[in-house]
């Protein structure tokens, strides 16, 4: 198995990603007329090793992604530093929401009525309300997670008034396409959404939307977060979880 701790991985290559994706970053907000500070990088370390995520970090970075519960408490309980932010960002299993609760502090999956009412019982007192996102299936596809937009605005009320839960925003993964206008065509209706719910909702305003594929028509749609992996940290293991 993969040691997920300690595997190595080259300072030098982690830093250049990371520059280059801020650069990336940076153009496509240059050319949407946006801030570049508007955009937050979520480096998605699943399946990556700990020492990839201090080397990020030692960089600048300190939002992280992880899609694997058990892999993400390795690197959560060994993390030696207190500032590091960590997104859960995989699918949400019932059995698996009271250890979501307790260790993390963005979850950007939330697709469930149970799943959220299940995490705020399990939050801890001590901790500040656990940031959510609301996982919308945009494209309609049967094979994928995600709240249809007729059922959306029953669950968004539903969440807001959980206690110890701070509705932040919505998420999505549109359908993959190379093609910028149809690319553009489900971040905008992303867009929309969110900007009609928090005429209602003030504080919901982020939208984390758009990977290596599809960033720069997803900050020009207006994404608050883009999710980074394979070209921060390199190809990927295949890795399952039960």
């Amino acid at each position: 198995m993969q040691d997920l701790l300690s595997e190595p991985t080259s300072d030098a290559s982690i830093a250049q990603a990371l520059a280059q994706t801020h650069q990336r970053i940076n153009q496509a907000c240059a050319c949407a007329g946006r801030d570049h500070s508007a955009v937050r990088l979520l480096a998605v370390s699943k399946t990556k090793p700990l020492s990839a995520v201090n080397q990020a970090y030692q960089f600048g970075q300190r939002h992280f992604g992880e899609n694997y519960l058990q892999d993400a408490l390795n690197k959560i309980e060994h993390c030696a530093f207190n500032d590091v932010h960590w997104h859960f960002i995989g699918a949400i299993q019932s059995n698996k929401t009271k250890t979501i609760a307790h260790h993390f502090d963005w979850v950007h999956t939330l697709d469930r009525l149970k799943i959220a009412r299940r995490l705020s019982e399990q939050r801890p007192d001590n901790m500040p309300p656990l940031k959510v996102l609301i996982q919308v299936n945009i494209s309609q596809e049967k094979n994928k997670h995600g709240v249809a937009l007729p059922a959306l605005d029953e669950i968004v009320a539903a969440v807001d008034v959980l206690p110890n839960l701070a509705l932040c925003g919505l998420m999505c993964i549109p359908a993959a396409t190379h093609d910028v206008a149809q690319q553009r065509q489900a971040f905008n209706l992303m867009t929309a959404t969110r900007d009609r719910l928090n005429s209602r909702y003030p504080h919901l305003t982020e939208l984390s939307m758009g990977m290596s594929g599809d960033l720069d028509s997803a900050i020009a749609c207006g994404a608050t977060m883009v999710r980074i992996g394979t070209d921060i940290f390199g190809a990927r293991g295949t890795r399952t979880e039960t």
